[in-house]
């Protein structure tokens, strides 16, 4: 039986009841020609994706398939002959060959700030939205949208492809942040095209040919701020009420439970005192956008590209562009080489952008709220919800029941300080950490043995030597403060601690050995960060802090939008 309670084997991709509910809603670009435009007065473009040449499938997502009772498609191969195990029509789906009765494809519309300024009309100009299923068993809708599967009229002059290493980045990211409990868009597969397709990395005047390929990204829905500021921007009020309404009574229907009434799209803001509810879905996605922030920090994601056209309205992670995990500590780090000059999207900077993202939400949804100080009160619900949850985080991550007082915030600081002193591998410290005895074997010596792999240098300096023992005395005395005992701790500790991320350079193994044809790489690096949390005998090097070669390596040390 299937997760919908069906008894039969999980069905074909090709064979799903697909539906359109988002283009059925809402009013599209009259244009039906693909060609780079300005759009006005339409939530979306319909666009049909360009067909590639000898589709490949080389990555699947196995777990998200079993959730929602689908089957493996036909492999395929290089020359395009492929289909003698699996079904060939959900391949040619997944690649972009196929629409089938019930879709209606389109890019939507949405405009966007980036890099602190109002960029205009952006839209899916490399990505295409297929349509939509209902899983029971899911409590809804699922979008299903391929990126990379050729131009659409909000593609500027792009050619609305994608090379295979930001597909495979995506692919394995996207799976790798639902397995550590962050919220996220899901990735179902990712196809090799067999068409090359050329890009200039790092700008920097060397384009080359890559292998084309296309991912298939799965969410509950795709809305982001961008979508109500391009509304906004135009004044078309009665597009952002309707773009409003529909969020609200297909994602978050508990704001409108025993209010309905009035009109259409769930009767949201329709008279009386309603208008509220408005005001209550910015604050559910401040709480939200707030949460999955604390995450990014727990984990040392770094999105590297926090454009508002980047944020959802589901407070989960979307985008999978020039992203990077935290590998020596440094709140300074960014991946993205657009912003290595100003640090916007850096680490540390992160929560204050969300805040700054929100800011921008609040002021396109300023025409159905009109009311300043509610406005700014969601905007000081996420700082309040940041501080705590921030704060309840970081106890975890040092197996605290609380940061109680001024001496544990003391403490959680000096830690950092003190990791930034010499190159410390965040999530090896950490993890370290959670296996120190800190109740037995109190002594700095035994601290040290813990966590000296996460250090990049071959010894300590005298000075930091210094500061880790002191820092390691203060930890031991709050430990030995705490019921519980060093086995309860060290276990609560490794459950919100990851051993194993998708750390930038074995995404860059797996791409360059996928590039040559081999996928075990890449297909045990999936089935490690499916148990992100767990000690797995065997994969232990996929654990290790990162070689010297990778510090400036293209892919591992820096990365553009492109990627």
């Amino acid at each position: 039986m299937n997760l919908d309670g069906n008894l039969d084997r999980p069905k074909p991709l090709a064979e799903l009841a697909w539906e359109s509910r988002f283009v059925q809603t809402f009013p599209g670009d009259p244009e039906k020609q693909n060609f780079t435009r300005a759009v006005r007065g339409a939530a979306y473009s319909e666009v049909t994706p360009t067909p590639v040449s000898k589709p490949r499938l080389i990555g699947w997502a196995e777990h998200l398939a079993a959730e929602l009772g689908i089957s493996r498609p036909a492999a395929g191969d290089a020359g395009g002959a492929g289909g003698d195990r699996g079904d060939r029509a959900s391949l040619e789906l997944l690649a972009g060959n196929l629409v089938l009765p019930g879709m209606r494809p389109y890019a939507a519309r949405y405009g966007g700030h980036q890099f602190g300024h109002w960029a205009g009309q952006l839209g899916d100009g490399r990505a295409i939205t297929l349509g939509e299923v209902v899983f029971p068993s899911r409590g809804g809708r699922l979008e299903f949208q391929l990126k990379g599967p050729g131009p659409t009229p909000y593609s500027r002059r792009a050619d609305g492809r994608a090379v295979l290493r930001s597909s495979l980045r995506e692919f394995v990211c996207s799976e790798a942040m639902h397995f550590l409990g962050v919220p996220t868009t899901r990735a179902l597969s990712l196809v090799l095209t067999g068409d090359a397709v050329v890009r200039d990395m790092f700008y920097d005047g060397n384009p080359a040919a890559e292998p084309g390929a296309i991912v298939c990204r799965v969410a509950p829905t795709f809305i982001r701020f961008g979508n109500f500021e391009i509304f906004a921007a135009h004044g078309e009020h009665d597009l952002l009420k309707r773009m409003t309404d529909y969020l609200i009574a297909e994602y978050y229907p508990e704001l409108i439970a025993g209010d309905r009434g009035g009109g259409g799209g769930g009767g949201a803001g329709d008279g009386g005192d309603r208008g509220d509810v408005y005001a209550r879905l910015l604050d559910e996605i401040a709480r939200r956008t707030a949460v999955m922030v604390v995450h990014w920090m727990r984990v040392g994601f770094v999105h590297g590209v926090m454009n508002t056209d980047n944020m959802s309205a589901l407070g989960v992670t979307i985008d999978y562009g020039p992203y990077g995990w935290l590998e020596p500590y440094d709140p300074a780090w960014t991946p993205n080489t657009t912003d290595a000059a100003e640090g916007r999207y850096r680490f540390g900077n992160q929560p204050a952008i969300a805040l700054w993202n929100l800011g921008r939400l609040a002021g396109a949804l300023f025409p159905l709220i009109n009311d300043e100080q509610r406005v700014l009160a969601s905007l000081n619900l996420y700082r309040d919800t940041y501080r705590d949850a921030h704060a309840q985080m970081l106890a975890g991550k040092l197996g605290l029941s609380s940061l109680a007082g001024e001496e544990d915030v003391a403490l959680a600081e000096e830690l950092f300080e003190t990791m930034a002193m010499v190159e410390t591998d965040y999530t090896l410290f950490f993890r370290g950490l959670s296996n120190w005895d800190a109740k037995a074997r109190p002594d700095a010596e035994s601290f040290l043995q813990h966590v000296t792999p996460a250090f990049y240098v071959d010894a300590l300096p005298p000075e930091a030597r210094q500061r880790w023992s002191a820092w390691a005395q203060r930890y031991a005395r709050r430990v030995a403060a705490e019921g519980a005992s060093d086995e309860a701790r060290g276990r609560a500790m490794r459950a919100v601690n990851p051993k194993y991320v998708p750390r930038n350079y074995l995404a860059q193994d797996a791409i360059r050995a996928a590039e040559r044809g081999d996928l075990s790489v890449l297909e045990r690096l999936m089935r490690v960060l499916t148990t992100p949390y767990d000690e797995l005998p065997g994969e232990e090097d996929l654990a290790a802090r990162r070689p010297e070669w990778a510090r400036t390596a293209p892919g591992c040390s820096a990365l553009s939008c492109s990627s």
